[in-house]
């Protein structure tokens, strides 16, 4: 039975963690593309036990992985998610295992209940092979997946010693492995940073029992027998995780790089306790009753177990805790479960609901109280089936053989119904949504491997912008970085504001030197997100001062290429700014302003023919008083003669670096750039733009000195009949 049993959970993974593993996920996130430019400097021979400069610190295990399996498979999709897929796989078994060891066996009496260790083992392992969440997480390629296979290993490893504890021989090098498991957690993903407090739990709880059966003597004697135990487990787990506790106590400020950001503690975070609370019933409600809303983790918000395994989850866990004190394996997936869901609680989840990766290091727990759960409903039903009846005829079988093929049946079908709905969720429903696409970034996988592909030149130079809503990663995607693997250099620039975006483009491009060309990707906006308009101004200025090649279209971006591009003269839409000096009273001043549309200014007079209207642009020119402390933002507005607002466009001031208002150098000029469309309804005539400058946070506006009015007319527009 365990083999029919073992064949089926290897089927489960092949098909739920492997199959199209090298296409979907189509991309790699945000999350896990640290662990592949790591493993990148690795294959280099850059070594290191903690990698803290990207994606908030990365413990080693990840890193190392992925390098490894880069290195045979090459710098593919498939090369990054294997090894967390196979984690996951390997998770599943040791899950099976874990069961079988924990309740296989009467605790009390000593005798032997395989069926029992089969069931909970193999519907917890079963479950956890074909959940929804473990899927998408495995195939997601991030290292948390590390996390429940070594403290699953490292509990298992240690129910195996126990019954040979009696054999010293056998005992110290199965505890030594056990401990040496417990170590490598350290290793895995920050949430392990709380499993010593689960092991010393654990390891309290064993005393419990005792106490009121044992006098102070006897316990006392009890404690000094397996105190060398302990201490073996514990000294070997020192061991292995001491390279990091060392790196740690060296470099305290990497040890909470991570927590800073998560930590519902930190400044300015509000009530810390009454998140906690938010936290823990949100988490608890994860557990079938709402999902996590992440794409990246779950699909449509699924809860983590559906209603059928909710209900045998609450009964493990009253079972459990009912019999808390005297069975060891309830007690440890009771404390296991509490322990590992904590750091949920305890994250700032900036309103975005549960988060069912934060808790992966309790789904070994949660499937096998489910498991347990199940047990304890067949044998409540299994005692009570001759009395159960329907018009006078039992309604189960008498024989407790056939009861049993029936139990067993009942669950295979929940497992295989559970698979076959995880397996369209993610092969069919999920793999078609839009959205599977965007939270993966298949984008830049594409980008990537048309870029790394293309003929080209050496001396070309690809520019790519980093869609504006992904801002905070600043100029850098992982993904991209691992994925492309072409000859001519590639540069990602956060796409910000339009003007800042360009003066990057040309800072970037002084930089390089000696170059041919430049190829612009220029990103499907509605596909991708992100400001199109930045990217449109950077194709003007390349039009400006290139010649444009064929453009050459894909299905998530174009291709903008540019031969002759010239540098001589700095990069700027007006050739001359409007004499207009405006000076605000908290310490900013206007030196000047130009309006045009595309790469043309518009003449003095300002006219726009009617029948080719554009985004029209206009260019300011500021300068700040020494001791500005204040960031400002700016409103331009277009009104008709009446004073009636036709349009609007707000925008923070920014300088090229990008700098607010408060960190800019005084007397220093600054260019900003914003654009705003006019209506297609628009009637000829004569137009106003007026502009309002005003404190970002506040939202309080400054006036003009000597007029002392918020609002300052900047230029006129005449709007003419199509000729």
């Amino acid at each position: 039975m365990t083999a029919i049993v073992v064949v089926s959970l290897l089927l489960a993974v092949l098909l739920l963690r492997f199959y199209r593993l090298s296409e979907m996920p189509p991309g790699i996130q945000s999350d896990e593309g640290p662990d592949g430019v790591y493993a990148l400097q690795v294959l280099d021979g850059k070594h290191s036990i903690f990698f803290p400069e990207k994606g908030s610190g990365r413990e080693a295990i990840g890193v190392y992985a992925v390098a490894i399996a880069t290195h045979f498979l090459g710098r593919t999709l498939l090369g990054f998610h294997v090894p967390t897929a196979l984690a996951s796989s390997g998770t599943v078994f040791v899950v099976f295992w874990l069961g079988q060891l924990l309740y296989g066996r009467d605790e009390e009496t000593g005798q032997p209940l395989p069926w029992r260790g089969l069931l909970v083992g193999s519907a917890g392992a079963g479950l956890m092979a074909v959940s929804v969440s473990q899927t998408f997480l495995a195939r997601a390629g991030l290292r948390a997946n590390y996390l429940p296979l070594f403290i699953s290993l490292s509990f298992a490893l240690l129910w195996w010693a126990w019954p040979s504890r009696d054999r010293p021989g056998a005992f110290w090098w199965k505890v030594a492995l056990a401990g040496a498991c417990a170590g490598l957690l350290q290793h895995t993903y920050l949430g392990a940073r709380i499993t010593p407090i689960l092991f010393l739990l654990l390891g309290l709880s064993f005393l419990l029992p005792f106490r009121t059966t044992l006098g102070s003597s006897a316990l006392s004697v009890l404690v000094k027998r397996y105190l060398p135990w302990v201490g073996l487990f514990a000294g070997v787990a020192g061991l292995v995780a001491a390279p990091l506790l060392i790196y740690f106590a060296q470099l305290p400020e990497d040890f909470l790089i991570r927590s800073r950001q998560l930590w519902i503690f930190h400044e300015g975070q509000g009530n810390p306790f009454g998140a906690f609370l938010r936290n823990a019933w949100e988490h608890i409600l994860l557990l079938g009753f709402r999902g996590d809303q992440h794409y990246r983790y779950n699909f449509a918000g699924q809860a983590m177990l559906n209603p059928w395994q909710t209900s045998f989850f609450w009964i493990g866990v009253v079972v459990a805790a009912y019999n808390w004190q005297r069975n060891s394996a309830t007690r440890l997936l009771l404390l296991w479960l509490g322990v590992l869901i904590l750091p949920a609680m305890l994250a700032d989840t900036k309103g975005e609901g549960p988060n069912s990766l934060r808790i992966i290091g309790a789904a070994p727990a949660i499937y096998l109280l489910v498991g347990s759960g199940m047990w304890e409903s067949y044998r409540f039903v299994r005692t009570r089936r001759l009395v159960m009846k329907w018009r006078g005829r039992p309604v189960l079988p008498s024989n407790d053989a056939a009861f049993a093929a029936v139990g067993t049946a009942v669950v295979t079908i929940f497992i295989l119904v559970q698979g076959v709905i995880t397996y369209r969720s993610f092969f069919e429903e999920w793999a078609g949504n839009p959205a599977f696409d965007r939270a993966y970034h298949a984008e830049w996988t594409e980008a990537a491997e048309v870029l790394s592909e293309r003929q080209s030149e050496e001396e070309t130079v690809y520019i790519i912008p980093y869609p504006l809503h992904n801002e905070h990663f600043g100029s850098e995607h992982f993904g991209f970085e691992y994925l492309y693997q072409g000859a001519a250099p590639a540069h990602i620039l956060a796409a910000t504001t339009p003007n800042i975006l360009a003066q990057k483009v040309e800072a970037v491009l002084s930089a390089e030197g000696n170059f041919t060309s430049v190829a612009f990707v220029d990103w499907d906006n509605q596909l991708v997100g992100g400001d199109a308009r930045a990217e449109e101004h950077v194709i003007a200025f390349l039009e400006k001062y290139g010649r444009q090649l064929p453009v050459e279209d894909y299905f998530n971006f174009d291709i903008h290429t540019f031969a002759n591009l010239s540098l001589e003269a700095p990069w700027t839409f007006y050739d001359h700014l409007h004499p207009l000096t405006i000076h605000f009273d908290k310490g900013i001043s206007l030196n000047g302003y130009a309006v045009g549309q595309s790469e043309a200014q518009l003449p003095s007079q300002r006219n726009i023919h009617k029948g080719r209207i554009q985004p029209t642009w206009v260019a300011l020119q500021w300068q700040t008083a020494p001791g500005l402390d204040v960031d400002y933002s700016v409103s331009l507005r277009l009104y008709d003669v009446e004073g009636g607002l036709v349009s609007q466009q707000d925008f923070v001031l920014k300088n090229a670096r990008p700098l607010t208002t408060s960190l800019w150098t005084a007397g220093e000029p600054v260019d900003t750039l914003s654009y705003f469309d006019l209506p297609a309804e628009l009637l000829p005539g004569d137009y106003e733009i007026r502009l309002v400058v005003y404190d970002f946070e506040t939202k309080e506006p400054t006036v003009e000195l000597g007029v002392w009015k918020p609002e300052s007319v900047l230029a006129h527009l005449q709007l003419q009949s199509p000729e």
